[in-house]
């Protein structure tokens, strides 16, 4: 018995390519599901892709799957997504083909339930507060009385209302409101560019092109009334807390009620439980401070009078104290007199004194004392001036003496100049001859007037070879008495073959000594070296 090969059975079943089971997966998965709402926690979110889509998974306990949010609906999304954050997705499930897997497009997203807004608000806090961003450091002390109050708010609502109301009775100040949204999608950014707007003004103003001058305010108040936790994320958003913190302009935060907490009142330089408080925070009250300054104004004026009142006691008694002027002069009047009445008797013992001494002095100035004193110096005269004869006429020797030795070598030294200058002029004349010899032989003139002739092109150059002379050349012979110009009838001709020269036998020159003239063999000539 032989094995008959066994044949396969034959199905009926088409064959289906990867692409066409792929594309009929995505359209059964499309049409079972369509739009669908999905509860998950964030996960593996690192922000847009360069592409500006965003990719990124929800999961749970127990499982886990794509998502992907387009670049057109992410700027359309009132939450963006963030790592660890539990949201409701709403969108489409979809697969994708290049892995086989499935996916949902996400067109919205949706905070789980308040927890999930308190716990992404928890890491948002956690987060800032470690870059230092509510750091008390940072905080300064808005302004006493400042001149011009900016609002960020909404310009129809009861908080503008209520703001401007308290400062119109506490100090009524100039106020700039921007406008914003402060519920919405928008409200965040619109908040943020407020703060950044008022900050961008500059110090002394900004000028409208109509002539209007927006002034700077000088302490920012951000309000809004109360409302749920999600209707006040708009101040939570990382852009307004960090707009709030890098504000030059002291800030007031007054968002919500006493009991609603916001990160923007984490980074504001003073927080008010409600708008109306932050419109007290900002001004002082003008009635009282007017009663206060009357209050001083009194206490000064009673504190000058009381000053006065002293010092003017003071003085009184004082000057009670002080002796009367009769009582300061009577010593020294007293003294006056006994002084005019010592004076008399003292002028005429002074006189007396002064007569006695002139008496004494009278002796020594008769006439014999100094007829005397004049004949002494009168000797004393004579020898000074028989001295200085002597000393001239010495003096006189001496000058004399060198006078003529220096005339002597003034004699001696032109004896010797005139020889001198005579042989400097022989030899002057002697190197004039022989330079002038030189200059004789090294001319070409010397070797025109042995027979030779100078023959130039026509533009003046010398010509020394007749290789370059074309025929009809017009040329220029130099003899010695003149020039002669002349035209080549022909080219160059090669000189004629004879017996050859017999060499000359050199002969040995004699060396030449300084200043002797080169002879003229060793001389460059003109037609050679």
């Amino acid at each position: 018995m032989t094995d008959t090969p066994t044949e396969s059975p034959v199905s009926n079943a088409p064959d289906w390519t990867v692409s066409e089971l792929s594309g009929a997966l995505k359209r059964t998965v499309e049409d079972a599901f369509g739009h669908v709402r999905v509860r998950g926690e964030i996960s593996g979110y690192r922000g847009p892709h360069s592409s500006g889509h965003a990719y990124f998974s929800l999961k749970d306990q127990n499982a886990r799957i794509d998502a992907v949010v387009w670049k057109g609906v992410f700027g359309r999304l009132r939450i963006k997504p963030e790592e660890g954050l539990e949201v409701v997705a709403i969108g489409r499930i979809t697969t994708f083909p290049g892995k086989s897997s499935y996916q949902i497009v996400i067109e919205q997203l949706e905070f789980a339930g308040a927890g999930a807004i308190m716990a992404m608000l928890e890491e948002r806090k956690r987060r800032l507060t470690a870059e230092g961003l509510f750091a008390p450091e940072r905080k300064r002390r808005p302004p006493f009385l400042p001149r011009v109050i900016g609002v960020v708010t909404s310009p129809t609502g009861a908080v503008i209302r209520d703001i401007l109301h308290r400062l119109n009775d506490r100090f009524p100040r100039h106020v700039l409101v921007w406008p914003v949204r402060v519920q919405g999608d928008t409200s965040g950014a619109e908040v943020a560019a407020a703060i950044r707007g008022f900050n961008s003004i500059p110090a002394g103003g900004l000028a409208l092109p109509s002539g209007d001058l927006i002034p700077r305010p000088d302490v920012l108040i951000v309000a809004r009334g109360g409302g749920s936790l999600e209707d006040l994320l708009g101040f939570s958003e990382e852009s307004v807390v960090r707009a709030a913190a890098d504000s030059a302009i002291p800030l007031i935060s007054a968002v919500g009620h006493e009991t609603d907490v916001t990160l923007i009142d984490f980074a504001a330089d003073v927080r008010a439980p409600t708008p109306t408080a932050a419109a007290e925070m900002a001004v002082p009250v003008r009635g009282e401070l007017m009663a206060e300054v009357q209050s001083l104004r009194a206490r000064l004026g009673g504190a000058l009078a009381r000053g006065t009142e002293r010092r003017r006691a003071d003085l009184r008694g004082l000057g009670r104290l002080l002796p009367s002027a009769d009582a300061l002069l009577a010593l020294p009047r007293q003294r006056l007199d006994m002084a005019g009445q010592r004076l008399p008797r003292a002028l005429k013992a002074n006189a007396g004194s002064h007569r006695l001494a002139l008496t004494r002095i009278e002796g020594r100035f008769g006439p014999q004392r100094l007829a005397a004193l004049v004949e002494r110096r009168r000797e004393r005269f004579d020898l000074f001036a028989g001295r200085l004869a002597s000393a001239l006429r010495a003096n006189a020797g001496a000058h004399r003496e060198r006078i003529s030795r220096a005339r002597e070598r003034v004699e001696g030294l032109r004896t010797r100049l005139k020889p001198a200058l005579l042989r400097g002029q022989q030899e002057r004349v002697r190197r004039l001859r022989a330079l002038e010899q030189l200059m004789q032989a090294l001319s070409y003139k010397g070797v025109l007037a042995r027979g030779f002739a100078l023959v130039r092109d026509a533009n003046g150059v010398p010509v020394h070879a007749a290789a370059g002379i074309a025929a009809g050349a017009a040329l220029e012979i130099e003899f010695r008495d003149g020039r002669v110009g002349v035209v080549a009838s022909e080219g160059a001709v090669p000189p004629p073959s004879g017996p050859a020269q017999p060499a000359r036998p050199a002969v040995r020159k004699p060396a030449r000594g300084r200043g002797a003239l080169p002879d003229a063999d060793s001389q460059p000539t003109l037609f050679g070296g």
